[in-house]
Protein backbone atom coordinates (compact mmCIF):
# COMPACT_ATOMS: atom_id res chain seq x y z
CA UNK A 1 0.00 0.00 0.00
CA UNK A 2 1.46 3.36 -1.19
CA UNK A 3 2.71 5.80 1.95
CA UNK A 4 -0.02 8.81 1.64
CA UNK A 5 2.28 10.59 4.15
CA UNK A 6 5.37 10.37 0.82
CA UNK A 7 3.81 12.89 -1.50
CA UNK A 8 3.90 11.92 -5.33
CA UNK A 9 6.89 12.66 -6.82
CA UNK A 10 7.13 16.24 -8.92
CA UNK A 11 7.86 16.38 -12.63
CA UNK A 12 11.36 16.69 -12.80
CA UNK A 13 11.96 20.56 -14.06
CA UNK A 14 15.07 21.26 -14.64
CA UNK A 15 16.45 24.32 -13.08
CA UNK A 16 18.48 26.58 -15.43
CA UNK A 17 21.87 24.20 -15.71
CA UNK A 18 23.97 28.06 -15.81
CA UNK A 19 26.47 29.44 -12.40
CA UNK A 20 24.84 31.07 -9.93
CA UNK A 21 27.00 34.02 -9.59
CA UNK A 22 26.40 37.79 -7.31
CA UNK A 23 22.99 37.13 -7.83
CA UNK A 24 23.27 36.14 -11.22
CA UNK A 25 22.90 32.92 -13.50
CA UNK A 26 25.57 32.94 -16.35
CA UNK A 27 27.22 30.22 -18.23
CA UNK A 28 30.92 28.57 -17.80
CA UNK A 29 33.58 31.25 -19.39
CA UNK A 30 34.64 28.66 -21.28
CA UNK A 31 31.16 27.70 -22.55
CA UNK A 32 32.27 24.08 -20.88
CA UNK A 33 29.35 21.99 -20.20
CA UNK A 34 29.09 18.16 -18.93
CA UNK A 35 26.66 15.66 -18.62
CA UNK A 36 24.47 15.11 -15.83
CA UNK A 37 23.44 11.49 -16.32
CA UNK A 38 20.62 9.23 -14.57
CA UNK A 39 21.63 6.05 -12.92
CA UNK A 40 18.45 4.02 -13.19
CA UNK A 41 18.59 4.75 -17.02
CA UNK A 42 21.76 5.90 -18.29
CA UNK A 43 20.03 8.74 -19.82
CA UNK A 44 21.23 12.11 -20.07
CA UNK A 45 19.08 14.54 -17.26
CA UNK A 46 20.58 17.47 -17.98
CA UNK A 47 23.64 19.49 -19.53
CA UNK A 48 25.28 21.22 -16.73
CA UNK A 49 27.38 24.73 -17.31
CA UNK A 50 31.03 23.37 -16.07
CA UNK A 51 32.92 26.14 -14.23
CA UNK A 52 36.53 26.54 -14.35
CA UNK A 53 39.34 28.68 -12.60
CA UNK A 54 38.10 31.88 -13.94
CA UNK A 55 34.71 31.04 -12.82
CA UNK A 56 35.71 30.43 -8.98
CA UNK A 57 37.57 33.82 -9.43
CA UNK A 58 34.14 35.31 -10.01
CA UNK A 59 32.26 33.73 -7.28
CA UNK A 60 34.88 34.18 -4.94
CA UNK A 61 35.30 38.10 -5.86
CA UNK A 62 31.64 38.26 -5.95
CA UNK A 63 31.51 36.78 -2.59
CA UNK A 64 34.28 39.16 -0.56
CA UNK A 65 32.45 41.84 -2.13
CA UNK A 66 29.20 41.06 -0.47
CA UNK A 67 31.28 40.22 2.68
CA UNK A 68 33.36 43.40 2.59
CA UNK A 69 30.30 45.38 2.21
CA UNK A 70 28.27 44.57 5.17
CA UNK A 71 24.95 43.68 4.10
CA UNK A 72 25.08 40.11 4.98
CA UNK A 73 27.89 40.04 7.17
CA UNK A 74 26.63 43.17 9.53
CA UNK A 75 22.92 42.73 9.01
CA UNK A 76 21.39 42.03 12.66
CA UNK A 77 21.27 38.73 13.39
CA UNK A 78 17.72 38.44 14.05
CA UNK A 79 17.29 39.71 10.33
CA UNK A 80 19.64 37.03 9.28
CA UNK A 81 17.90 34.45 11.44
CA UNK A 82 14.42 35.51 9.56
CA UNK A 83 16.07 34.71 6.05
CA UNK A 84 17.22 31.32 6.87
CA UNK A 85 13.79 30.60 8.11
CA UNK A 86 12.31 31.58 5.11
CA UNK A 87 14.78 29.30 3.71
CA UNK A 88 13.87 26.31 5.69
CA UNK A 89 9.99 27.31 4.64
CA UNK A 90 11.30 27.35 0.96
CA UNK A 91 12.71 23.92 1.58
CA UNK A 92 9.86 22.46 3.07
CA UNK A 93 7.29 23.85 0.33
CA UNK A 94 9.52 22.55 -2.79
CA UNK A 95 10.66 19.09 -1.30
CA UNK A 96 8.93 17.25 -3.96
CA UNK A 97 10.89 18.85 -6.81
CA UNK A 98 14.51 18.98 -4.95
CA UNK A 99 13.53 15.22 -4.42
CA UNK A 100 12.62 14.46 -7.64
CA UNK A 101 15.99 16.21 -9.36
CA UNK A 102 18.18 14.33 -6.70
CA UNK A 103 16.28 11.11 -7.00
CA UNK A 104 16.82 11.65 -11.21
CA UNK A 105 20.57 12.70 -10.46
CA UNK A 106 22.11 10.41 -8.59
CA UNK A 107 19.33 7.20 -7.62
CA UNK A 108 18.14 7.53 -3.97
CA UNK A 109 14.63 6.55 -3.44
CA UNK A 110 12.62 9.55 -4.07
CA UNK A 111 10.32 8.14 -0.64
CA UNK A 112 13.62 8.84 1.74
CA UNK A 113 14.67 12.12 -0.06
CA UNK A 114 11.53 13.50 0.21
CA UNK A 115 10.80 12.51 3.45
CA UNK A 116 14.56 12.66 4.81
CA UNK A 117 16.67 14.52 3.15
CA UNK A 118 14.90 17.77 2.49
CA UNK A 119 13.49 17.91 5.64
CA UNK A 120 16.89 17.48 7.59
CA UNK A 121 17.79 19.99 5.30
CA UNK A 122 15.67 22.15 6.35
CA UNK A 123 15.81 21.45 9.69
CA UNK A 124 19.32 22.66 9.78
CA UNK A 125 18.84 25.99 8.67
CA UNK A 126 15.68 26.35 10.97
CA UNK A 127 18.29 25.77 13.93
CA UNK A 128 20.90 28.02 12.61
CA UNK A 129 18.01 30.43 11.82
CA UNK A 130 17.78 30.27 16.06
CA UNK A 131 21.59 31.02 16.68
CA UNK A 132 21.88 33.52 14.19
CA UNK A 133 21.19 36.37 16.76
CA UNK A 134 22.76 34.59 19.58
CA UNK A 135 26.80 34.24 18.81
CA UNK A 136 28.36 35.73 21.22
CA UNK A 137 31.93 36.16 23.31
CA UNK A 138 32.99 35.89 26.21
CA UNK A 139 33.56 38.75 29.52
CA UNK A 140 35.61 38.68 32.71
CA UNK A 141 36.96 40.72 35.18
CA UNK A 142 41.06 40.11 34.79
CA UNK A 143 43.33 40.96 38.00
CA UNK A 144 44.81 44.42 38.39
CA UNK A 145 48.08 45.28 36.69
CA UNK A 146 49.37 47.89 39.44
CA UNK A 147 46.71 50.83 39.49
CA UNK A 148 45.46 50.00 36.47
CA UNK A 149 41.79 48.01 36.76
CA UNK A 150 41.38 45.80 33.69
CA UNK A 151 38.03 43.59 31.93
CA UNK A 152 38.82 41.33 29.28
CA UNK A 153 36.05 40.17 26.95
CA UNK A 154 35.70 37.68 23.27
CA UNK A 155 34.10 38.61 20.16
CA UNK A 156 32.92 35.87 17.58
CA UNK A 157 33.26 37.27 13.67
CA UNK A 158 32.26 35.81 10.78
CA UNK A 159 35.17 34.42 9.53
CA UNK A 160 34.86 35.61 5.91
CA UNK A 161 34.64 33.46 3.04
CA UNK A 162 33.71 30.31 2.81
CA UNK A 163 34.41 27.21 0.10
CA UNK A 164 32.05 24.47 -0.05
CA UNK A 165 32.85 20.97 -2.09
CA UNK A 166 29.97 18.74 -1.81
CA UNK A 167 29.02 15.13 -1.74
CA UNK A 168 26.75 13.71 -4.40
CA UNK A 169 25.18 10.60 -2.09
CA UNK A 170 22.95 13.63 -0.13
CA UNK A 171 23.42 16.71 -1.90
CA UNK A 172 20.91 18.94 -0.27
CA UNK A 173 21.15 17.83 3.43
CA UNK A 174 25.57 18.32 3.40
CA UNK A 175 25.33 21.58 1.50
CA UNK A 176 22.81 22.53 4.33
CA UNK A 177 25.21 21.53 7.13
CA UNK A 178 27.82 23.96 5.55
CA UNK A 179 25.72 26.64 3.76
CA UNK A 180 23.22 27.17 7.11
CA UNK A 181 25.79 27.64 10.16
CA UNK A 182 28.26 29.94 7.56
CA UNK A 183 25.33 32.23 6.73
CA UNK A 184 23.91 32.09 10.07
CA UNK A 185 27.36 33.70 11.55
CA UNK A 186 27.63 36.37 8.50
CA UNK A 187 29.81 34.07 5.83
CA UNK A 188 29.63 34.82 2.38
CA UNK A 189 29.85 31.15 0.06
CA UNK A 190 30.94 29.70 -2.75
CA UNK A 191 29.71 26.15 -3.18
CA UNK A 192 31.40 23.57 -5.53
CA UNK A 193 28.76 20.83 -5.76
CA UNK A 194 29.50 17.31 -7.24
CA UNK A 195 29.27 16.69 -10.84
CA UNK A 196 26.89 13.78 -10.35
CA UNK A 197 24.29 15.75 -8.04
CA UNK A 198 24.77 19.31 -9.34
CA UNK A 199 21.57 19.74 -9.95
CA UNK A 200 19.54 20.41 -6.59
CA UNK A 201 22.67 23.18 -5.55
CA UNK A 202 21.43 25.14 -8.41
CA UNK A 203 17.81 25.09 -7.38
CA UNK A 204 18.71 25.58 -4.07
CA UNK A 205 20.80 28.96 -5.08
CA UNK A 206 16.95 30.02 -6.22
CA UNK A 207 15.67 29.98 -2.93
CA UNK A 208 18.18 31.35 -0.95
CA UNK A 209 17.78 34.07 -3.26
CA UNK A 210 13.86 34.45 -3.44
CA UNK A 211 14.19 33.49 0.79
CA UNK A 212 15.85 37.29 0.20
CA UNK A 213 19.62 36.13 0.74
CA UNK A 214 21.46 38.99 -0.81
CA UNK A 215 23.55 38.90 -3.95
CA UNK A 216 26.92 37.45 -3.89
CA UNK A 217 26.24 35.97 -0.41
CA UNK A 218 25.49 32.66 -2.09
CA UNK A 219 27.26 31.39 -5.29
CA UNK A 220 26.78 28.29 -6.73
CA UNK A 221 30.10 26.77 -9.28
CA UNK A 222 29.33 23.16 -10.73
CA UNK A 223 32.45 21.55 -12.56
CA UNK A 224 34.86 18.91 -12.41
CA UNK A 225 36.74 18.51 -9.24
CA UNK A 226 40.46 18.87 -10.69
CA UNK A 227 39.33 22.33 -12.30
CA UNK A 228 36.82 23.91 -10.36
CA UNK A 229 37.24 22.19 -7.04
CA UNK A 230 41.32 22.31 -6.97
CA UNK A 231 40.28 26.02 -7.97
CA UNK A 232 38.25 26.41 -4.94
CA UNK A 233 40.61 24.52 -2.91
CA UNK A 234 43.50 26.40 -3.52
CA UNK A 235 42.20 29.90 -4.10
CA UNK A 236 44.19 32.80 -1.90
CA UNK A 237 40.24 34.83 -1.84
CA UNK A 238 38.82 32.20 0.81
CA UNK A 239 39.27 32.04 4.61
CA UNK A 240 37.92 28.79 4.91
CA UNK A 241 37.67 25.66 2.84
CA UNK A 242 34.88 22.70 4.02
CA UNK A 243 34.46 19.42 2.15
CA UNK A 244 33.03 16.55 2.12
CA UNK A 245 34.01 13.20 0.55
CA UNK A 246 37.24 11.23 -0.22
CA UNK A 247 40.55 10.72 2.22
CA UNK A 248 42.61 10.78 -1.18
CA UNK A 249 41.06 14.03 -2.11
CA UNK A 250 40.54 15.57 1.56
CA UNK A 251 44.46 15.11 1.33
CA UNK A 252 44.55 17.25 -1.77
CA UNK A 253 42.44 19.80 -0.24
CA UNK A 254 44.92 20.11 2.86
CA UNK A 255 47.82 20.54 1.16
CA UNK A 256 46.14 23.60 -0.79
CA UNK A 257 44.69 25.00 2.03
CA UNK A 258 47.77 24.82 4.28
CA UNK A 259 49.74 27.00 1.66
CA UNK A 260 48.10 29.98 2.61
CA UNK A 261 46.57 28.40 6.64
CA UNK A 262 43.31 28.36 6.16
CA UNK A 263 41.11 27.26 7.93
CA UNK A 264 39.55 23.61 6.67
CA UNK A 265 36.68 20.99 7.74
CA UNK A 266 36.80 17.80 6.08
CA UNK A 267 34.62 14.63 6.46
CA UNK A 268 36.30 11.52 4.78
CA UNK A 269 33.80 8.79 5.09
CA UNK A 270 33.92 5.93 7.37
CA UNK A 271 33.99 2.23 8.02
CA UNK A 272 31.74 1.99 10.77
CA UNK A 273 31.61 -1.26 13.27
CA UNK A 274 27.93 -2.13 14.42
CA UNK A 275 29.20 -4.24 17.82
CA UNK A 276 26.30 -6.60 18.63
CA UNK A 277 26.36 -8.14 21.93
CA UNK A 278 24.38 -11.26 23.11
CA UNK A 279 21.96 -9.58 25.07
CA UNK A 280 20.40 -7.37 22.10
CA UNK A 281 17.26 -7.37 21.04
CA UNK A 282 17.41 -8.70 17.78
CA UNK A 283 14.03 -8.73 16.48
CA UNK A 284 14.21 -4.89 17.35
CA UNK A 285 17.89 -4.35 16.33
CA UNK A 286 18.17 -6.32 12.65
CA UNK A 287 15.61 -3.76 10.69
CA UNK A 288 18.30 -1.30 12.00
CA UNK A 289 21.17 -3.41 11.37
CA UNK A 290 20.02 -4.02 7.97
CA UNK A 291 19.55 0.06 7.47
CA UNK A 292 22.90 0.54 8.60
CA UNK A 293 24.39 -1.52 5.41
CA UNK A 294 21.83 -1.26 2.43
CA UNK A 295 20.29 2.36 2.88
CA UNK A 296 20.79 4.20 -0.17
CA UNK A 297 22.85 1.17 -1.46
CA UNK A 298 25.72 1.76 1.22
CA UNK A 299 26.54 4.86 -0.02
CA UNK A 300 26.37 6.61 3.36
CA UNK A 301 29.69 7.66 5.01
CA UNK A 302 28.16 6.52 8.12
CA UNK A 303 27.16 2.90 6.76
CA UNK A 304 27.93 0.33 9.14
CA UNK A 305 29.39 -2.78 6.83
CA UNK A 306 30.99 -3.76 9.57
CA UNK A 307 28.66 -6.49 11.37
CA UNK A 308 30.85 -7.19 14.69
CA UNK A 309 28.75 -9.78 16.32
CA UNK A 310 29.26 -12.34 19.54
CA UNK A 311 30.05 -15.77 18.11
CA UNK A 312 26.74 -17.03 20.07
CA UNK A 313 24.06 -15.00 17.65
CA UNK A 314 25.99 -14.55 14.55
CA UNK A 315 23.94 -17.07 12.85
CA UNK A 316 20.89 -15.28 13.97
CA UNK A 317 22.05 -11.84 12.43
CA UNK A 318 23.32 -13.54 8.94
CA UNK A 319 19.94 -14.83 8.77
CA UNK A 320 18.36 -11.59 9.56
CA UNK A 321 20.61 -9.65 7.18
CA UNK A 322 19.99 -12.48 3.86
CA UNK A 323 16.35 -11.93 4.91
CA UNK A 324 16.37 -8.17 4.59
CA UNK A 325 19.06 -8.40 1.45
CA UNK A 326 16.74 -11.28 -0.30
CA UNK A 327 13.37 -9.31 0.10
CA UNK A 328 14.76 -5.91 -1.13
CA UNK A 329 13.04 -4.81 -4.38
CA UNK A 330 15.56 -3.05 -6.50
CA UNK A 331 14.20 -0.99 -9.33
CA UNK A 332 13.12 2.58 -10.12
CA UNK A 333 13.90 5.29 -7.68
CA UNK A 334 10.84 6.67 -8.49
CA UNK A 335 8.66 3.67 -7.93
CA UNK A 336 7.03 3.27 -4.29
CA UNK A 337 7.68 -0.39 -4.53
CA UNK A 338 11.44 -0.16 -4.58
CA UNK A 339 13.16 -0.32 -1.13
CA UNK A 340 16.81 0.25 -2.94
CA UNK A 341 17.39 2.48 -5.70
CA UNK A 342 20.89 2.44 -7.94
CA UNK A 343 24.36 3.44 -7.98
CA UNK A 344 25.28 6.46 -8.71
CA UNK A 345 27.19 6.10 -12.03
CA UNK A 346 28.90 3.00 -13.97
CA UNK A 347 32.37 3.60 -12.29
CA UNK A 348 31.00 3.20 -8.74
CA UNK A 349 29.39 0.17 -9.85
CA UNK A 350 32.21 -1.37 -11.26
CA UNK A 351 34.10 -0.76 -8.25
CA UNK A 352 31.72 -2.28 -5.91
CA UNK A 353 31.41 -5.20 -8.19
CA UNK A 354 35.68 -5.29 -8.21
CA UNK A 355 35.48 -5.17 -4.38
CA UNK A 356 33.10 -8.33 -3.89
CA UNK A 357 35.23 -10.21 -6.80
CA UNK A 358 38.10 -9.41 -4.16
CA UNK A 359 35.97 -10.37 -0.95
CA UNK A 360 35.52 -14.04 -2.95
CA UNK A 361 39.38 -14.21 -3.80
CA UNK A 362 40.57 -13.20 -0.39
CA UNK A 363 38.62 -16.51 1.37
CA UNK A 364 35.39 -14.54 2.56
CA UNK A 365 32.08 -16.22 2.45
CA UNK A 366 29.66 -15.05 0.18
CA UNK A 367 26.36 -15.40 1.58
CA UNK A 368 23.95 -13.80 -0.52
CA UNK A 369 24.04 -11.08 -3.22
CA UNK A 370 27.02 -10.31 -5.61
CA UNK A 371 25.92 -9.43 -8.85
CA UNK A 372 24.77 -6.85 -10.92
CA UNK A 373 21.21 -6.78 -11.76
CA UNK A 374 20.27 -6.13 -15.44
CA UNK A 375 22.26 -4.48 -17.72
CA UNK A 376 20.54 -1.25 -17.72
CA UNK A 377 20.75 0.94 -15.27
CA UNK A 378 23.33 0.65 -12.20
CA UNK A 379 21.42 -1.69 -9.68
CA UNK A 380 23.17 -3.91 -7.91
CA UNK A 381 22.50 -6.36 -5.18
CA UNK A 382 22.42 -6.29 -1.75
CA UNK A 383 24.92 -8.52 -0.57
CA UNK A 384 26.52 -10.14 2.54
CA UNK A 385 29.80 -11.90 3.61
CA UNK A 386 31.05 -13.73 6.50
CA UNK A 387 35.12 -12.71 6.96
CA UNK A 388 37.47 -11.24 9.23
CA UNK A 389 37.79 -7.83 10.00
CA UNK A 390 41.63 -8.00 8.14
CA UNK A 391 39.75 -8.43 4.66
CA UNK A 392 40.45 -6.15 2.34
CA UNK A 393 36.35 -5.63 2.30
CA UNK A 394 36.07 -4.92 5.70
CA UNK A 395 38.77 -2.00 5.93
CA UNK A 396 38.05 -0.43 2.56
CA UNK A 397 34.80 2.07 2.42
CA UNK A 398 33.29 0.09 -0.48
CA UNK A 399 30.48 2.76 -0.50
CA UNK A 400 28.31 0.37 -1.61
CA UNK A 401 25.53 -2.53 -0.56
CA UNK A 402 27.98 -4.48 1.04
CA UNK A 403 28.43 -6.24 4.32
CA UNK A 404 30.70 -8.47 6.35
CA UNK A 405 29.63 -10.35 9.41
CA UNK A 406 32.75 -10.24 11.87
CA UNK A 407 32.33 -12.85 15.08
CA UNK A 408 33.71 -11.96 18.52
CA UNK A 409 33.86 -13.62 21.61
CA UNK A 410 34.96 -11.14 24.31
CA UNK A 411 34.05 -7.63 25.25
CA UNK A 412 37.89 -6.46 24.55
CA UNK A 413 37.61 -8.17 21.41
CA UNK A 414 34.98 -6.30 19.86
CA UNK A 415 36.29 -3.04 20.89
CA UNK A 416 39.51 -4.25 19.79
CA UNK A 417 37.93 -5.31 16.28
CA UNK A 418 36.14 -2.05 15.86
CA UNK A 419 39.57 0.28 16.38
CA UNK A 420 41.08 -1.64 13.78
CA UNK A 421 40.65 0.47 10.90
CA UNK A 422 42.17 3.83 9.68
CA UNK A 423 38.51 5.27 10.31
CA UNK A 424 36.80 7.09 12.84
CA UNK A 425 33.51 8.51 12.01
CA UNK A 426 30.94 6.71 13.64
CA UNK A 427 30.29 3.44 15.42
CA UNK A 428 26.88 1.12 16.57
CA UNK A 429 26.42 -0.68 19.64
CA UNK A 430 23.43 -3.18 20.43
CA UNK A 431 23.03 -4.10 23.58
CA UNK A 432 20.44 -4.11 26.30
CA UNK A 433 22.94 -4.20 29.27
CA UNK A 434 23.84 -0.44 30.30
CA UNK A 435 27.27 -1.12 31.86
CA UNK A 436 28.42 -2.72 28.15
CA UNK A 437 27.02 0.20 26.66
CA UNK A 438 28.63 3.09 29.31
CA UNK A 439 31.97 1.13 29.21
CA UNK A 440 32.58 0.56 25.24
CA UNK A 441 31.44 4.34 24.53
CA UNK A 442 34.24 5.54 26.13
CA UNK A 443 36.35 3.14 24.35
CA UNK A 444 35.59 3.62 20.53
CA UNK A 445 37.84 5.96 18.55
CA UNK A 446 34.67 7.85 16.74
CA UNK A 447 33.22 10.89 16.92
CA UNK A 448 30.07 9.39 17.11
CA UNK A 449 28.02 6.50 18.38
CA UNK A 450 24.88 5.24 17.73
CA UNK A 451 23.17 3.29 20.64
CA UNK A 452 20.72 0.12 19.40
CA UNK A 453 19.30 2.84 16.12
CA UNK A 454 20.90 4.91 13.77
CA UNK A 455 19.69 7.99 11.57
CA UNK A 456 20.38 11.10 10.10
CA UNK A 457 22.76 13.19 12.40
CA UNK A 458 20.84 15.99 14.32
CA UNK A 459 21.55 19.53 13.34
CA UNK A 460 22.03 20.13 17.30
CA UNK A 461 24.79 18.08 17.54
CA UNK A 462 28.07 18.12 16.42
CA UNK A 463 29.24 16.01 13.68
CA UNK A 464 32.70 14.68 12.24
CA UNK A 465 35.31 11.84 13.32
CA UNK A 466 38.99 11.39 13.38
CA UNK A 467 42.08 9.94 12.01
CA UNK A 468 41.08 8.93 8.18
CA UNK A 469 37.50 10.02 8.65
CA UNK A 470 38.67 13.72 8.88
CA UNK A 471 38.84 17.02 10.65
CA UNK A 472 36.88 19.21 12.93
CA UNK A 473 32.91 19.16 13.42
CA UNK A 474 29.79 19.97 11.64
CA UNK A 475 26.54 20.59 13.17
CA UNK A 476 25.71 22.09 16.89
CA UNK A 477 27.34 24.99 18.09
CA UNK A 478 30.85 23.88 17.40
CA UNK A 479 30.02 23.65 13.56
CA UNK A 480 28.67 27.30 14.23
CA UNK A 481 31.67 28.38 15.61
CA UNK A 482 33.64 26.95 13.09
CA UNK A 483 32.59 30.14 10.73
CA UNK A 484 33.77 32.69 13.36
CA UNK A 485 36.90 34.27 14.45
CA UNK A 486 37.58 34.51 17.78
CA UNK A 487 38.97 38.19 18.93
CA UNK A 488 40.10 38.70 22.67
CA UNK A 489 40.21 42.05 23.91
CA UNK A 490 41.83 43.38 27.12
CA UNK A 491 40.30 46.78 28.32
CA UNK A 492 42.47 48.75 31.39
CA UNK A 493 40.59 51.57 32.86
Amino acid sequence: MTDLSIPAPAPVTIPDSGLRIGGRTVPAQSGAHFSSINPATEEVVAEVAAGGAADIDAAVDAARDTFESGVWSRMPGAERGRILTRVADLLEQHAPELSALETAEMGKLYADTVAGDIPAAAASFRHYAGWADKIAGEAMILPDVGPQHRFGFTLRQPLGVVGAITPWNNPTVVAAWKIAPALAAGCSVVVKPAEDASLATLRLADLLAEAGVPDGAFNVVPGLGPEAGAALAAHTGIDKITFTGSPAVGKTITSLAGEKFRKVTLELGGKAPQLIFPDADLEASLPWIAMGNFYHQGQVCAAGTRVIVHESIADQVVEGLVEFARSAVVGDPFDPASTQGTIVNRKQLDRILGYIEKGRSEGAQLVTGGSRIGDRGFFVEPTVFRGTNDLTIAQDEIFGPVATVITFKTTDEAVRLANTTKYGLNAFIFSQNLSTVHSVIPQLRVGTVWVNGWGVPDPALPWGGRDASGIGRELGRSGLEAFTEEKTVHLGY
